[in-house]
């Protein structure tokens, strides 16, 4: 996908307060059976085109209203994912000013996460 210019621009705005992480550190945390809630930040339609095993999904549009009852502890580790790694970076600067410490932006998104052979949602 083609973004534009000033997308782009408040992505690597957004990217610069924010932590991002990658498939190797998220397949670690996995494997170490770490906590940590993993949020689908993309559209309905995408996330019912598939998703990642244990994700739940709250959607760029709605993630600040509803981060609260998802995920009351804001020392609770999260790692958003989008299709790219730019609407997840943009929901991860909302939540950090939201007072969540330990958010990350899974860096490629989903793609990067398919790529990576990351278990998929079974259903």
């Amino acid at each position: 996908m083609q973004h534009s210019e000033k997308f782009l621009a408040i992505v690597e705005d957004a990217k610069s307060r924010i932590r991002e992480t990658t498939t190797d550190e998220v397949r670690a945390d996995l494997a170490s059976g770490a906590e940590f809630r993993l949020i689908d930040t993309r559209e309905e339609s995408e996330w019912n085109a598939g998703h990642a095993e244990g994700a739940i999904h709250l959607g760029k549009g709605t993630i600040e209203r509803d981060i609260e009852m998802a995920v009351p502890d804001e020392g609770s580790k999260i790692v958003l994912y989008c299709g790219g790694g730019y609407r997840s970076a943009l929901a991860a600067d909302a939540l950090q000013k939201m007072g969540y410490r330990r958010v990350y932006s899974l860096a490629g998104g989903w793609r990067a996460w398919r790529a990576a052979g990351l278990p998929l949602d079974p259903s």
